[in-house]
């Protein structure tokens, strides 16, 4: 934000305010063109009003008046062409000098046709690595603009870099998609929502995916605000946001997650210096907002009743305020901009932990932002801040232990119970802890559709009832055992599976393969499947017989290769999973609550930049 921007947005609001259009008489004339003595004498009588010389005055203008002939010029094409006109602002990572161009294209054409044209317009190699976003959303290059609420003379906000930035930028967003998209798939093997302590959080299976697949795009974006990609983090959060509208699960407005969300693209939009999107700023701050306070009480005070003054949480308070006085700043409202700014300003002073304890902490082992976030949590307070994080530590370690239980849970009953509709884990591990048969807690919990007290009753006062509805247990088929055996499963793990999918050898096989708690483990499998398959292959098939080496697998059937060959193929669409996830993991936090971790530099920048703007 530049003295000059502010010159602009004080001069166009005195403009609305004493309903002075510039592309009318006495100020321009059809014809003629710009009346230079009108246009000099309101530039002198504004000038003052404001406070700037008359020459910026006069400068601003004249601009303030070219731009809006274009976009009476561009209105009258449309209306008799029907091509529209966009203004393009093209950014970059760091929210550098953009490059504004103006481009053409009917609002009946599909997405791509921009596509097209800007990559076209700014000399660009390949138009889908052009990511268009109007009003808060990317543009799909499948639908039509009009289709997407693309209008003429509306500005537009373009993300790409030079041609090899731009081919790195948009091929790992593409990366990034398909690799939440196999994560996701995995049966919670390797992602799965957790509340601030560590607690898994559990949903039926459709919105779980959902709510996952937006959720772990945010966390990718979240990871690039960090690295200060504001670009990708963008386009990131976008995603995230797409894919959050498409829940319909009323967790949304019981967690803080999608208002954080809209507080990070709107973050994005100022360090990317975009004030194209400045409605849709305001709309995310709102929602931000509203969401804050059905979390936190309306002033935020249940919040600061359950954890002090002096939460951690209190800095995205203090972010929201910042971007609201950005926001009004714009938008010439001074008066509440200054009220949100001092406000802002008032928390961040607050905030600010001591660096010299914040090294101490990291002298004795801790990280550093587990030392911030409990340094605000504790009033600066170093012994307090220590207990902190040993108390915090535990407490999300205890959780996990849960966690892991309910989820080996989760899993079996996925496989057990796949007829039955959704059951809760942790409905199933809560009522086993109460000593109740699992098989006997699976039926009850399937009849009350997850209810915990029904359940209860049920098992309490019609047990038997619950017991003669059981299907019959069927006894482990010892050949199918002795073949997963073979394969390289441990007996116990594979006598479960055979229970658990009632004799199912390629279901066994799927389960056995999930519940690997290393990528070591499967290896070992995938080599004895391997071994398996070319001992008694056309040139092994003797192989076994011909020697006498105990150690080489015994001759299988051809129904029995075939099934190994699938089980094989398995293993590696799961070895894939695995590589997706260390790609995926590589630049996250190992640290649950991040999102609090705001250090406040850059905010403190911001927040000095305005108010000075604020003062002249």
């Amino acid at each position: 934000m530049t003295q000059i921007d502010n010159t602009f947005i004080k001069l166009r609001a005195q403009l609305r305010e004493r309903d002075i259009k510039l592309w009318e008489e006495p100020y321009y004339l059809d014809g003629v063109g710009s009346i230079e003595s009108e246009m000099d004498r309101l530039a002198g009588t504004l000038s003052g009003d404001l406070g700037i010389s008359v020459s910026n005055c006069r400068c601003a203008l004249t601009e303030m008046q070219d731009s809006a002939l274009r976009k009476l010029a561009a209105r009258k094409e449309f209306t008799e062409t029907g091509l529209a006109t966009f203004n393009v602002r093209c950014v970059d990572s760091k929210g550098g000098t953009a490059q504004i161009v103006e481009v053409k294209c009917s609002l009946g054409a599909p997405g791509s046709e921009l596509q097209n044209a800007v990559s076209k317009r700014m000399g660009l190699t390949d138009p889908s690595h052009v990511k268009c976003i109007s009003a808060g959303r990317i543009i799909d290059g499948q639908r039509t603009l009009a289709a997407q609420g693309v209008k003429n003379g509306q500005q537009l906000m373009i993300v790409v870099g030079s041609q090899v930035q731009g081919q790195e930028l948009h091929e790992r967003i593409q990366r990034i998609r398909a690799d939440v998209e196999v994560i996701v798939d995995a049966d919670h093997r390797f992602m799965q929502m957790e509340d601030q302590n560590g607690r898994q959080i559990f949903l039926p299976p459709i919105e779980n995916r959902s709510l996952l697949m937006a959720m772990s795009m945010y966390e990718k974006g979240r990871a690039a605000i960090q690295r200060e990609q504001f670009d990708e983090a963008l386009l990131l959060l976008l995603e995230a946001d797409e894919l959050f509208s498409q829940c319909n699960s009323k967790f949304l407005e019981a967690v803080d997650n999608y208002a954080l969300l809209n507080l990070d693209i709107v973050w994005c939009y100022l360090c990317l210096k975009n004030i194209t999107q400045l409605p849709d700023a305001q709309r995310r701050l709102e929602i931000c907002e509203k969401t804050f306070r059905l979390s936190y009480g309306d002033q935020f005070d249940r919040l600061y009743s359950i954890k002090g003054s002096s939460c951690p949480e209190r800095a995205l308070i203090m972010r929201l305020r910042l971007l609201q006085g950005v926001v009004f700043f714009h938008q010439n409202r001074r008066d509440e901009a200054y009220e949100r700014l001092e406000e802002a300003g008032k928390a961040l002073d607050e905030l600010k932990a001591s660096d010299d304890h914040i090294s101490l902490l990291v002298e004795m082992g801790y990280d550093e932002s587990e030392a911030r976030l409990a340094l605000r949590s504790c009033g600066g307070n170093v012994d307090r801040a220590i207990q902190f994080i040993q108390e915090r530590r535990e407490k999300i370690s205890e959780e996990r232990k849960t966690s892991a239980r309910v989820s080996q849970l989760n899993q079996e009953l996925k496989e057990g119970n796949s007829n039955r509709g959704w059951i809760d884990p942790r409905g199933v591990a809560r009522l086993i802890e109460m000593g109740y048969e699992r098989r006997l807690v699976v039926e009850a919990l399937k009849r009350t559709k997850n209810n915990i007290d029904r359940s209860l009753d049920l098992l309490q006062n019609h047990s038997e009832e619950l017991r003669a509805n059981l299907p019959p247990a069927l006894a482990v088929d010892e050949t199918l055992l002795s073949t997963l055996q073979q394969l390289g499963f441990q007996a116990p793990s594979a006598r479960v599976a055979l229970e658990t999918t009632e004799n199912d050898f390629p279901k066994a096989v799927e389960y056995l393969l999930k519940s690997f708690a290393s990528k070591s483990e499967l290896v070992g499998v995938i080599r004895a499947m391997t071994r398996i398959l070319e001992e008694n292959g056309p040139s092994g098939s003797n192989r076994a017989t011909n020697n006498n080496d105990p150690s080489l697998f015994a001759n299988f059937s051809g129904s029995k290769l075939t099934l190994i060959q699938r089980a094989l193929s398995q293993a590696k669409s799961e070895m894939e999973t695995y590589t997706a996830f260390k790609r995926f993991n590589e630049d996250l936090s190992d640290n649950n609550p991040d999102y609090l971790d705001l250090p406040l530099i850059q905010e403190e920048q911001i927040l000095i930049e305005y108010r000075q703007l604020l003062e002249r």
